[in-house]
């Protein structure tokens, strides 16, 4: 059994393709169950956020596993394997833990340290666990992974500053134009993204900000939280129209924002900056090439992003060294649950020895009074578990190292257990 992870993130490819492997909150569970019906693949926890889409997978074959999850990644992106293989990486066993508890500590985004990403997480384990894809191994590896993404957060300053995606967004915004007060300002989706880019918004001192969400309740109600107004997508040309900064960041998985809209026309004596987080992107390409427009995406903040990475590098050592020990941690957890079968055959084998010879004597034990016949039970299922005890700890801690194996295969050999 292996433990294998493949993906694509904001390293390894473009956006464009990002956007093209990337899933709709929707599309989450119907993968999930799509991969645990390969033959290859076991568990499976799949996660997609905008920096990255991966797989997670509990395997019994490597080689078999890579060309399921592949060819599952091929099939999102509607592209050919050779075409995807430069921008797919992959890790298995230690090193694809060490990957997961990277992610989980912000190492691995676009703004490092941020703190986004462990909700993502949970959100993609809660998902797996639901549909089936999430069992023994990757409970234990997510929860392990939470735990050190918290972890890495208290006892290092990697998350000190700017720590989200969402507020990296503002402060681009921020950077690009000197100043936002004064400015209007709308925010197009009330998702976690949205809601995290209209809170650095209030926190940064800007005025009124307009909320636009396809569901007008779920926008209103984050409206009050920062004193805004919210309309539905009926108002978004209107609001663009006024708007001096906009920062989109829906689910809808296409371009909602595009030429020709009306409320971006004619913006020459009046610029406009749009900052797109979303993947896919909200906005169009050929928004960019109207007057007065300008428009980030996840490329430009990814790049200025890297102007405040040196800010938290000192403290990326120290995280790593937290990881290193939670790796080796990990692994002797999991090798001592794979130890818990052979340990439970064992025990059940022992106890089976025990029933069948109380059963040779039972015409003698029926004599005894049912305090006595007792008795006898709790001292021969004591016999065996004192006789057992040491065996069994000895299999859990040695787990996973050479002489751990020996005992074990003289365990099931010793007790005929196959």
């Amino acid at each position: 059994m292996s433990i294998l992870v493949l993906g694509i993130n904001h390293r390894s490819g473009p956006l464009s393709l990002l956007e093209r492997v990337s899933l709709a909150d929707t599309e989450v569970p119907k993968s999930v169950e799509a991969l645990v019906q390969r033959d290859n693949v076991r568990e499976a926890v799949v996660i997609s956020t905008c920096n990255r889409t991966e797989v997670y997978a509990v395997t019994e074959r490597f080689h078999g596993a890579y060309a399921d999850i592949r060819d599952f990644f091929c099939d999102q992106a509607h592209v050919a394997a050779d075409d995807l293989h430069e921008h797919l990486y992959s890790h298995h066993d230690d090193q694809a833990v060490r990957h997961l508890f990277e992610v989980a500590s912000g190492l691995d985004s676009a703004v490092i340290g941020e703190s986004e990403i462990l909700g993502q997480l949970r959100g993609a384990w809660d998902v797996a666990q639901h549909n089936g894809g999430s069992r023994t191994t990757l409970n234990l590896l997510f929860r392990h992974a939470i735990e050190v993404g918290k972890r890495v957060r208290t006892d290092t300053a990697i998350g000190r500053g700017t720590a989200s995606v969402s507020h990296a967004a503002v402060e681009m915004a921020v950077d690009r134009l000197g100043d936002l007060h004064g400015r209007n300002v709308a925010v197009v989706g009330a998702g976690a993204m949205g809601e995290g880019i209209a809170v650095a918004l209030h926190a940064a001192g800007v005025g009124e900000v307009v909320v636009i969400n396809r569901s007008p309740e779920r926008g209103q109600a984050l409206a009050e939280r920062i004193n805004g107004v919210a309309f539905g997508f009926e108002r978004l040309a209107e609001t663009l129209a006024s708007a001096d900064v906009v920062l989109t960041s829906t689910g809808a998985g296409g371009h909602i924002i595009t030429a020709d809209n009306a409320g971006l026309r004619d913006r020459a004596e009046r610029p406009v900056l749009v900052v797109d987080i979303a993947v896919p992107r909200d906005v169009a390409p050929d928004v960019a090439d109207l007057d007065g427009v300008s428009v980030l995406d996840l490329d430009d903040l990814t790049a200025w992003a890297e102007k405040g990475r040196q800010q938290r590098i000192a403290e990326v050592a120290a995280v790593e060294r937290i990881i290193e020990g939670e790796v080796e941690r990990f692994s002797l957890e999991a090798a001592s649950l794979q130890a818990a079968p052979l340990i439970s055959s064992m025990r059940r084998r022992a106890d089976e020895v025990r029933a069948a010879e109380l059963d040779r004597h039972a015409a003698r034990l029926d004599r005894l009074d049912d305090e006595t016949r007792e008795l006898v039970e709790q001292i021969s299922r004591g016999v065996v578990a004192k006789l057992l005890h040491e065996p069994s700890v000895r299999l859990r801690q040695q787990a996973g190292t050479p002489q751990g194996e020996r005992n074990a295969a003289a365990v099931a050999d010793l007790f005929d257990l196959g």
